[in-house]
């Protein structure tokens, strides 16, 4: 798998984890609070789509993930 593979598998685990933990009609809300964690992965793909700049592609890249993709390349 790739980096840019990598990254949308944890932008969409993040966004579902927080909707399961953050909405009380869930049968494992925990609390309110953990909806941030939504706004935070929303505001992070929202910004590296206008800047490239996508921190865990770094992280990923320095773990020795191929690039392969477009959309979170490292330089």
């Amino acid at each position: 798998m790739t980096v840019e593979r990598y990254i949308r598998i944890l932008a969409g685990f993040m966004v579902l984890l927080s909707l399961a933990l953050g909405v009380e009609g869930s049968p494992i809300f925990v609390n309110k609070w953990f909806l941030a964690l939504t706004a935070f992965a929303g505001f992070n793909l929202f910004q590296s789509g206008f800047t490239g700049f996508c921190p865990p592609a770094i992280l990923l890249k320095k773990l020795g993930v191929p690039e392969g993709g477009s959309a979170c390349k490292v330089k």
